[in-house]
Parts: structure tokens; C-alpha cells; sequence
């Protein structure tokens, strides 16, 4: 018998994260149904909570922005060969680092404040993800340990800095005193033209817009440049890579600052769009939704986006599911994420071999 033939790239870069997804809601319609809610009602809310109104919309696309910094992350390193789950201490660090320029400089003009706030955030989190990198590169330290280490470490750094040192003065809220109205980033209602007051009354900002600046430059970086042959080759045949005068060691280093640079951008949109003030776990988990929403978009930025609005929408829809539907809480919106996690990820080749025998078949007549 032969083998199934392999899928073509739109279809296996396309159609299967689709078929993927559907599998996963139907599932999910299956688990609403036993607990006694109608499953056409549950997704009809999903979708007009996530899209339903210029508020959801804008709420959907702040939530995005983060897992697009965050599945940027995962992905540079992944081309690498590396699996970076430290993503959320890298944001937590990158964070300190944005926060830090907003309450030193903020009686500056915001066009000063912006630049700083992006190289501190991007130089912190890329300064933390450099010792996890160093100690695989240098002393054979797994990867995926010491980014799982380095996450607690960086909430305990946070917690100790937020409560002893930066905390403002006559209050116990381990938090910051406000950033000046300069370090904030402008939301999309303070934009001109109709498209800012559509989304007046959501956290939507200008990070978005720099998130897919990211995205863009992470193709080009990636598929365009030298560089970005060298981290490709160096994931898929590290001894091909020392053959051809590539040192996976200095590429192992670089991929891992990139991507903590980029996971460190997240504080851009938390705390100078939205929050105005470092607080405790403001990540709030975008660091591990980077892992699925990466490898939902095939570790490709055009993929990354759609997969990080697809997590933004269930954020946002969730929150309008539990609120219409008292027996879903927003443990049964955690179900629903890890099904399409699940179905997208762990089992992808569940539905690539009936495709590729699909695709088989047409190709044959």
C-alpha cells in the first residue's frame, strides 16, 4: 500500500488548522449539549461577543495584541530548534523594563517616550532569555528547564521589586504610582478618523499596530536575510550547520534574545496602553497562549496573527458566553481553549493523513 501523498502548502499551512478548529468546536458544542445549554446559542454568543459590536472588536484585537508579541516569541526560537516556554518571564522582565523608562521619563513628549519604552522592554526581556541561551549554548542546560525556572524566578523578582521597592508610597496594592498622561499609548479612540471611534470604549491601542510591525519584521528577518538562513539551517540540521560554518551555539544565543525581546514588548500594550502602572502578573498567562497560538499559525507571522485574533476572540467571546449562560463559567471557556490547543497542536496528524489520502485521490483522477 503506498503512502498517502503529502498535502499541498496551502492546504497543509491552511485547510488543516481550519478542519483542526472545527474539530475542536464541535467537541465543545458536544461538552455544552451534556451540560444542558443549547451548543447553537453558546457559539452564536461566542462569535457576537468577540465581534459583535465596535467595543468587542476592540477588546478581541487588545487581547490579540499581546498573544502576537508573545507567538512571535515562540516562533523565532522554534525556527532555531529550540522551544522557548519562558515567554511569560521574558514579558514579565521585558515589563519592569517598559515601566521603568514610563516612570523615569514620562514629563518627556511621548515620541521620546515610545523609542525608550520599546528598546528597555525588548532589552530586558532579550537580557533574560540571554542566561537560559548561554547556559544550553555553553553548558548543555536543556532549554525548556531553565526558561520553566527562569518564569518563577522573574514573578519572584516582580513580587519582591513591587512590594519593597517600587510600590507607591501609602498604599498596599503591590503596584506603581501611575505613569504621566505622556508615557501612555495612545488607544484607538484618540486615533483620527472613524476607525478611532469605533473602538472609543476599548483598551485597543497603538501597540496593535506595532505588534504587526513585528510581525513583518520577523518575516523579513526569517525568510529575507542571512540571519535568518543561518537560525532556519541551524533548526533543521545542526550538523549540516557546523558543516557549513554555522555555529549552532551563537545562533542558539541570538534566537533566544530575539525572541525575549519580542515576548518583551508585551508590556507595551499591558502597561502603557491599558494598566498605566506596573502591577503583579500583568502577562497573566500570555506568555504559554504564545505556545499555542504559534503553533496554531505554523510558526509563520501571517499565521501567528490570525491565530492570536482566533485566542483574542475567545478571551473576549468567553466573557459574554459566561455572563448569558449561568451554567458556563469561565472554567468551560478554559475547556473550550484547550480542545482547540489540543486539536491544533498535539493532534494535528489526527486529520493530515485522511487529507493528504483526500488530496490523493483528486490528484489521481
Amino acid at each position: 500500500m503506498s503512502a498517502p501523498r503529502k498535502l499541498p502548502r496551502w492546504a497543509d499551512l491552511g485547510l488543516l488548522p481550519l478542519v483542526s478548529l472545527a474539530a475542536a468546536l464541535l467537541v465543545s458544542c458536544g461538552v455544552i449539549a451534556l451540560l444542558g445549554e443549547s451548543p447553537v446559542q453558546a457559539m452564536r454568543l461566542l462569535v457576537s461577543g468577540a465581534f459583535g459590536s465596535p467595543e468587542a472588536v476592540g477588546y478581541t484585537l487588545y487581547y490579540a495584541t499581546n498573544f502576537i508579541f508573545t507567538g512571535l516569541a515562540v516562533a523565532v526560537a522554534y525556527h532555531a530548534g529550540l522551544f522557548n516556554i519562558g515567554c511569560e518571564g521574558q514579558a514579565y522582565i521585558g515589563g519592569l523594563g517598559t515601566g521603568l523608562v514610563c516612570l523615569g521619563l514620562g514629563h518627556l513628549s511621548f515620541w521620546l517616550v515610545l523609542p525608550a519604552a520599546v528598546l528597555a522592554g525588548a532589552a530586558f526581556g532579550g537580557a533574560w532569555a540571554l542566561i537560559p541561551a548561554w547556559l544550553q549554548a555553553r553548558r548543555g542546560s536543556h532549554i525548556v528547564i531553565t526558561t520553566i525556572m527562569f518564569n518563577f524566578i522573574a514573578a519572584a523578582l516582580m513580587t519582591y521589586l513591587l512590594v519593597n521597592v517600587l510600590i507607591n508610597p501609602g498604599q498596599q496594592s503591590p503596584e506603581t504610582r501611575e505613569f504621566a498622561a505622556h508615557a501612555w499609548m495612545p488607544a484607538a479612540g484618540d486615533l483620527p478618523g472613524r476607525l478611532g471611534a469605533a473602538f472609543a470604549t476599548s483598551p485597543l491601542n497603538l501597540s496593535f499596530v506595532l505588534a504587526l510591525a513585528a510581525a513583518a519584521a520577523l518575516w523579513v528577518y526569517v525568510w529575507r536575510t542571512r540571519w535568518g538562513y543561518e537560525l532556519r539551517v541551524v533548526g533543521q540540521n545542526p550538523a549540516a550547520a557546523v558543516y557549513a560554518g554555522i555555529s549552532p551555539g551563537r545562533i542558539t544565543v541570538v534566537a533566544m534574545v530575539v525572541s525575549g525581546a519580542l515576548a518583551g514588548c508585551l508590556g507595551l500594550n499591558e502597561l502603557m496602553g491599558s494598566q498605566h502602572r506596573i502591577l503583579i502578573d500583568f502577562p497573566s498567562g500570555a506568555g504559554f497562549v504564545g505556545i499555542a497560538v504559534a503553533l496554531m499559525g505554523r510558526n509563520h507571522p501571517v499565521g501567528i496573527v490570525l491565530a492570536a485574533v482566533l485566542f483574542g476572540a475567545l478571551y473576549q467571546g468567553g466573557s459574554q458566553l459566561t455572563f448569558d449562560l449561568p451554567r458556563i463559567n469561565r472554567d468551560m471557556v478554559v475547556v473550550i481553549q484547550g480542545l482547540v490547543i489540543l486539536s491544533c497542536g498535539a493532534l494535528e496528524n489526527l486529520f493530515r493523513a485522511p487529507l493528504a489520502r483526500l488530496f490523493g485521490r483528486v490528484d489521481s483522477k
